[in-house]
C-alpha cells in the first residue's frame, strides 16, 4: 500500500493525460463516441419515422408510465452527476472518494437499468411486444439498446473498481477512469434525448 500512496503523491492532477498513451486513449475514444452518436442519430431517425404507426398495439400516449420514466430519468441524471464527484476525487489523488463515488454510480447505474427491464416486461404484458408494430419494434431498438449500453457501462466500472483496488490509482488506471467518464456522461445525454423525443414527445402526442 505504501507505494500505491507514494505513487500517488507524485501523481499530476490530472493523471489520465500524464502519458502519451493516456492522451490518444482519450482522443481515440472521442472519435468512438462520434460513431457512437451517428449510430443512435440513425436509431433516431428510424423511430420519428415510425413512430405513429401503431398498427393494433397502445400508442405512445396510452402505453408509457411517465412516473416510472421520471425516476429513472433522475437516477441515471444523478449518476452522471455522482460520476463527476469521482473524477474530482481522482484530480485530489483520493483513491478511497474516487472508489466510493464509482460505487454510488455504479448501483444508481443498476438502479436504471433496474426499472428499465422492469419497464419493458410491463409494456410486453400491456400487449406491446417488439413484432406488435412498426413503432414498437422502432422504440425496443432504440431504447434497448440504449440499455445495452448501459449495462456494458455497468461492467465496464466493475471492471473499473476491480483494477483500482489491485493497483491503485497511477498514470495506466486514471485515463481508464477518465474514458468511463466520457461514456457515462454519452449515456446520459443520450438519455435526455430518448426522454424528450420518446416520452415527452409520446405523451403530448
Amino acid at each position: 500500500m505504501s507505494s500505491h500512496s507514494h505513487v500517488e503523491g507524485q501523481l499530476p492532477h490530472e493523471p489520465e493525460r500524464a502519458t502519451l498513451e493516456g492522451r490518444n486513449k482519450i482522443t481515440g475514444f472521442w472519435l468512438f463516441l462520434g460513431g457512437e452518436t451517428v449510430l443512435f442519430g440513425t436509431l433516431f431517425a428510424a423511430y420519428l419515422t415510425l413512430r405513429s404507426q401503431v398498427m393494433d398495439g397502445p400508442t405512445p400516449n396510452e402505453l408509457f408510465d411517465f412516473a416510472l420514466v421520471a425516476l429513472a430519468t433522475a437516477l441515471l441524471l444523478t449518476s452522471s452527476l455522482t460520476s463527476v464527484f469521482s473524477l474530482q476525487a481522482m484530480h485530489k489523488h483520493n483513491l478511497k472518494g474516487l472508489i466510493g463515488w464509482l460505487i454510488v454510480t455504479l448501483v444508481l447505474g443498476a438502479a436504471f437499468l433496474a426499472l428499465e427491464i422492469y419497464e419493458f416486461n410491463h409494456y410486453v404484458h400491456m400487449g406491446h411486444g417488439f413484432t406488435t408494430s412498426a413503432f414498437s419494434t422502432s422504440f425496443y431498438t432504440l431504447v434497448g439498446f440504449h440499455g445495452a449500453h448501459v449495462a456494458f457501462g455497468l461492467l465496464w466500472v466493475i471492471l473499473l473498481l476491480l483494477q483500482l483496488k489491485k493497483r491503485g490509482l497511477n498514470t495506466t488506471t486514471a485515463p481508464k477512469v477518465y474514458v468511463f467518464s466520457l461514456y457515462w456522461h454519452f449515456i446520459d445525454v443520450v438519455w435526455v434525448f430518448i426522454f424528450t423525443v420518446v416520452y415527452l414527445m409520446g405523451k403530448v402526442g
